[in-house]
């Protein structure tokens, strides 16, 4: 039986960069669905502040809260779910992905920590669970309360 070098890349470096640009960091699809269901409850928000810590995708200024949309993968789930299925180890070049994901678990909670410190109270919604938006409605109402009148 054959076994694949996990230090290797499965593909060129011409094909993972012209991959890797492709992947963005702000209004991504499970962002969007986010930032639709809590509009569509009457709440208003500002998006990515770079003033703070982590660059939250959503701020509730005034509420002095914020949520980040985390993706699986990226953040490292299976840290806080083992049973996510979305947060799969990388299967190849693990030598630079093992370290890579690392780093920005650290750097979430580095985030997390210097928000709290602030006086911020944080929600993080996590890819996996958007499929049932009526859980995400309910934690999204506890965590910000009842809607400003507008």
């Amino acid at each position: 039986m054959l076994v694949k070098d996990v230090t290797d890349d499965a593909v060129t470096a011409a094909t993972r960069s012209r991959n890797m640009a492709k992947i963005k960091s702000e209004d991504t699809g499970p962002e969007l669905v986010v930032r639709r269901l809590i509009h569509s409850l009457g709440y208003r928000y500002r998006l990515h502040k770079k003033d703070l810590p982590g660059k939250p995708d959503l701020v509730f200024g005034p509420r002095r809260k914020v949520i980040f949309v985390h993706g699986c993968y990226w953040h490292v789930h299976l840290r806080y779910d083992p049973s996510c299925r979305r947060a799969r180890p990388p299967k190849s070049n693990i030598q630079y992905w093992g370290p890579k994901l690392e780093r920005n678990f650290e750097r979430d909670r580095t985030h997390l920590s210097r928000l709290a410190a602030e006086g911020w109270k944080v929600l993080v919604l996590w890819e996996c669970e958007l499929k049932n938006a009526s859980d995400i409605e309910i934690q999204i109402k506890e965590f910000l309360g009842p809607p400003r009148p507008a």
